[in-house]
This record gives structure tokens, sequence and C-alpha cells, in this order.
């Protein structure tokens, strides 16, 4: 699927201005455009340097995004890249660290290292005349110093956002990008506060419904309609807290190449 349109944060700024709290059927609406915007993006290859135009002479090295996340595979198609999608079977409870900035790094390392072990198996990469640069990606929430991974139950979710309410939290997210042809590897991290008002318990019910939050990192989507109304300011972006940040991103791969 390829998406064509505006980008996710346009839509949701301009959504911000047009829900009204308590108007059911905006929130519906925006509820299934969220849904449209989240399709799975499936690419094979890069665009080459600004701009970035899809063109097969100028493709001059392919990305493998090495993450099931659909948000991070927006993010990276809305860079203007493209790429094939492999994921990672490793157990990541089974990796700890004490420092979230730590922690993100070493399962991003992970993460790498094992789609790295499928390639071998499947593809001789000094045979490929063209570099492949893998990009792998973790993020958590950190929350009163507590570091908060995917929520284990919907309570639990519901219990991470009823703790947002009011509140601030912050995001650490990691890239590491592996240049499979000359063997460079480099990551980094990158952090963000988020402030909250007061969310309603209707609202975090209806999250809870919804299902999406189960599937992220401290049950946190803040680019969700049905959320962003009560976010009160983010100091740093909002790609990086859904997983991507596009700008640290962006840097690593030119750097790799």
């Amino acid at each position: 699927w390829i998406l064509v349109g505006s980008s996710t944060s346009t839509l949701l700024i301009a959504s911000k201005d047009q829900i009204g709290f308590e108007t059911t059927v905006s929130i519906v609406v925006l509820k299934l455009l969220f849904r449209v915007l989240l399709l799975p993006v499936f690419v094979n290859c890069s665009f080459d340097s600004s701009p970035k135009k899809m063109d097969e002479n100028t493709c001059t090295f392919k990305i493998i995004l090495g993450s099931s996340s659909v948000a991070r595979q927006k993010i990276l198609a809305e860079m203007g890249y493209e790429f094939t999608i492999m994921t990672a079977d490793i157990d990541e409870k089974g990796i700890r660290k004490e420092k979230p900035e730590e922690l993100v790094m070493a399962l991003a390392e992970a993460k790498a290292d094992a789609i790295i072990s499928k390639l071998q198996t499947i593809v001789n990469q000094e045979k490929d005349v063209k570099s492949t640069l893998l990009i792998a990606a973790d993020t958590v929430v950190v929350h009163e110093g507590m570091i908060r991974e995917k929520p284990s139950s919907e309570e639990e979710a519901r219990q991470f956002i009823k703790g947002y309410s009011g509140r601030h939290t912050a995001t650490v997210s990691s890239v590491l990008v592996t240049n499979l042809k000359t063997g460079f590897r480099k990551g980094e991290w990158d952090k963000v506060e988020i402030y909250f008002h007061d969310i309603p318990d209707q609202i975090i019910d209806n999250l809870i419904e919804e299902g999406i939050v189960l599937n992220v990192a401290g049950g946190l989507i803040i680019e969700h309609p049905l959320i962003l109304p009560y976010v009160k300011q983010v100091v740093g972006t909002t790609d990086s807290v859904m997983g991507l940040p596009k700008a640290l991103t962006e840097r690593l791969i030119k750097e790799a190449l």
C-alpha cells in the first residue's frame, strides 16, 4: 500500500481545531481517518537525494526497515524513501538495562543483529552492487523515572494513560543504521518531553476499547485524534514520539553512505 496525501502532523493539527470535545460524529470520522493513515507501507528501494522523486535510474542504495511498526513505516515513507520490511524475532523482555537510553540502544542492536543473521541465510550482500542500509529502532516511555514498554494488558494500559493525565512524561527513541556492504554501524537516541491536560476517563476507555494503545510503548499515541486535544505541549518532535525521529534518521543514513 502506498500512502498519498498530507502528512499526519498536518492533518491532525487541522483536526485539533475542528474537534468539539463533545462531538461524537467528528471523533468517529477522525478515528476512521487515523486507521487509514496507518495502513502499512510496503516499498522496496530508496529515493535519491532532494528533490526526492521516484526514479529507477537514481536509486543508488537500498533500505531495509527492521520494524513491524506501521508508524515507523509511514514516517520513513514520508521522508521520501522506499524500503523493504523485515522484523526481528527477539525476546525484548530478556534485554534489560537500568537507563532508558542504554535499553533502547541495546534493543536496536539486538534487532539489527537478528535481521542480519536472517539475511545471511538468504542473500550474499557482497554480490550486490548497491549498498544496503538496515535501520533498526526502539522506543520506551519514561514516566516518573520508570521505564514503560508496551502494556501487558488493558488494565496496565489504562493505568499508564491515567498517569499521564494532567502531568508530563517522556519518550526515548533509538535509531541504529548499519551499512551491510561496508560494515559501518552507528546509532543514537532522541528524547522528547510531553505535557498533558487532564484526560477524561471516557477518552481513556475509548482508547483501550480501540486497542491500538496496547501495541505501543507506554500506551502512548499522542498523534491519535482522541488524545491529541489533551496534549498541552511537546518539547521535541512528534515523529520521535512515534518511534522514528526524522532528523536523526536522515543524518545517520547520510553518515552510513
